[in-house]
């Protein structure tokens, strides 16, 4: 099953049991994939709603921090309502030690020495690490490995 459906199915459920959180949630995020499906002009693979689903967790977590911040409590558990559903759609998320070895090995693969080569080294990852690991983690880790690699 793919993930949009088990999405549709999580509606379905959210429907049946009265969840109005879960409906909300679900209904904005199969909003967000139909959007990308017409801006495409083709039906969504599994990679692309995992992108999809990674903004919108990343944009909750945000939410988050921000109502954590203005110390607004309601806000702050209806992202954690919203990120708690959010989390199981996706993949196994890959460890910041896992993200780190299989950039090294680009790293290593692509002879990049300093920060000026990131791209060399983002073209080797992503296709490795798509859907396993947020892209401002992956970005970050070779930013800072290419440092030390600079340094030593």
């Amino acid at each position: 099953m793919s993930i949009k459906e088990t999405i549709n199915e999580k509606l379905k459920e959210a429907m049946r049991m009265h969840d109005e959180d879960g409906k909300r949630v679900y209904r904005m995020i199969l909003s967000s994939i139909k959007f990308a499906e017409k801006t495409e002009g083709k039906e969504l693979e599994d990679n692309d709603v995992v992108q999809i689903l990674q903004k919108e967790l990343k944009i909750r977590k945000e939410s988050l921090l921000e109502a954590q911040k203005g110390g607004r409590t309601e806000a702050m558990a209806e992202a954690e309502k919203d990120i708690a559903a959010i989390e199981p759609l996706l993949p196994k998320q890959l460890s910041q030690d896992e993200v780190s070895s299989i950039v090294k090995n680009a790293i290593n693969e692509s002879g990049a020495s300093s920060p000026a080569d990131m791209g060399k080294v983002m073209k080797i990852v992503m296709p490795k690490l798509k859907g396993l690991a947020p892209n401002d983690l992956i970005s970050k880790t070779v930013k800072e490995l290419l440092s030390k690699n600079e340094q030593a």
